[in-house]
């Protein structure tokens, strides 16, 4: 098995602590949150995942080891939370907690570095897939995620 790459391996800790500072630091300025719906620059994605963290405090990863794909990292993640607090995504309507259990079907994160950054992040395109899953599960009105 491959080792995490430092920078890979210091977001993944920002992800599983809610330290969306320290997921910042580790994501270049021009990154790119590529979904099939849209393209969310750095500041976008950040704000998405205050609104994830805001909503479901108890939002959890759990994660496979790296798999190197040519110019990518794959990673297949896990991850869910009970929405218990108000969903807020940056220009959307506020989501009331809803109570609900949510939980993201298991799927791969491609990541592209450039030395000791992320640049791209880029879901796997799966039905019930992150982050649009999130507001599918809870009857939110869809959007453009």
């Amino acid at each position: 098995m491959n080792p995490f790459p430092t920078v890979l391996r210091t977001y993944i800790e920002g992800l599983k602590t809610h330290d969306v500072d320290k997921i910042g630091r580790s994501v270049a300025d021009d990154l790119a949150f590529v979904t099939a719906n849209r393209t969310l620059g750095k500041e976008q994605f950040l704000g998405m995942l205050r609104a994830i963290y805001a909503g479901f405090p108890d939002w959890h990863y759990d994660h496979d080891g790296p798999e190197y794909r040519q110019e990518v990292i794959a990673v297949k993640f896990r991850q869910g939370g009970s929405h218990t607090g108000t969903f807020a995504l940056p220009g959307q309507n506020p989501l009331k907690a809803t109570g609900k259990e949510v939980n993201i079907p298991e799927h791969y994160f491609f990541y592209k570095l450039r030395g000791d950054q992320i640049v791209e992040i880029r879901p796997e395109p799966v039905p019930g897939g992150a982050p649009l899953g999130i507001l599918e599960q809870i009857g939110a009105p869809m959007a453009s995620l």
